[in-house]
């Protein structure tokens, strides 16, 4: 009797799966290809989450990530900055995303055209999208709050904190609520940089947290980093851990 109740909740997780497939699409004349990662179990729209990716573009760690969140329930598409098939490992990755910090206009444009993906997608609850990113992508997510996108919040996990002149955020139009989950010790965000962010959020009477994770450097979400903090980067199991908590708990809060 009891295999016979069983059958029926084996059939459902049976039937239900986490789709993931990659997706082009355009910005100007540029064409992009992204990914898209949802749980064809649920039929109602949902919350989405938007993921910009780190340094070396669109790899399996954004996907990976894309998935852990479809696992949760969300409607996930991880953007492309670069362009379709445009990888680039250091030291031309380094290149390639100064192209976008040294253009914040351009970086807006390709965080934009992401956005629209998403909001566009039948899986989504419009009302209801954050965005989250990782290095260049954690950067790439506060400019997006700054442009005074439509949306609930942004996560920057050990991304840059830095504004372009002219182009911070603005009380005026800023609509995100902000977390950013940084390394302490992360040498590339000298502790001028974080009270530059600090004194900007302010001014922009911002709803915003900053969490310093002790003993962490830059890239401590990232096993492939390493596990020596000498050299700038280097993963961090509980700085990983928290910060994912405190994303999850971030969500909750933004879309109840």
């Amino acid at each position: 009797m009891k295999s016979l109740l069983l059958l029926p909740l084996l059939s459902l997780t049976a039937l239900s799966a986490i789709v993931e497939k990659p997706v082009e699409y355009q910005q100007g004349d540029t064409t992009l290809e992204g990914y898209h990662a949802y749980d064809d179990s649920i039929s109602a729209a949902r919350p989405a989450i938007l993921i910009v990716h780190q340094w070396t573009g669109l790899t399996d760690y954004a996907k990976s990530r894309s998935k852990q969140l479809a696992e949760l329930g969300y409607n996930v598409f991880a953007l492309d900055i670069y362009g379709k098939g445009i990888r680039p490992q250091p030291p031309e990755a380094g290149t390639e995303a100064g192209k976008y910090k040294g253009d914040r206009e351009l970086f807006r444009a390709r965080l934009m055209a992401g956005l629209e993906v998403l909001k566009n997608d039948p899986n989504t609850n419009p009302d209801k999208i954050a965005a989250i990113g990782y290095c260049f992508g954690g950067t790439g997510v506060l400019e997006l709050a700054r442009s005074g996108a439509d949306i609930a919040g942004v996560v920057s996990f050990h991304g840059g904190l830095g504004a372009a002149e002219g182009m911070t955020a603005d009380k005026d139009t800023l609509k995100a609520r902000i977390l950013v989950c940084h390394g302490a010790d992360d040498p590339y965000v000298p502790a001028a940089e974080v009270a530059a962010f600090e004194k900007e959020m302010r001014e922009a009477n911002a709803d915003w947290q900053l969490i310093a994770y002790g003993n962490a450097v830059h890239a401590f979400t990232q096993k492939m980093a390493g596990d020596d903090n000498s050299k700038g980067a280097a993963y961090h199991e509980k700085a990983d851990q928290r910060s994912w908590q405190a994303m999850k708990q971030f969500f909750a809060e933004i879309f109840k």
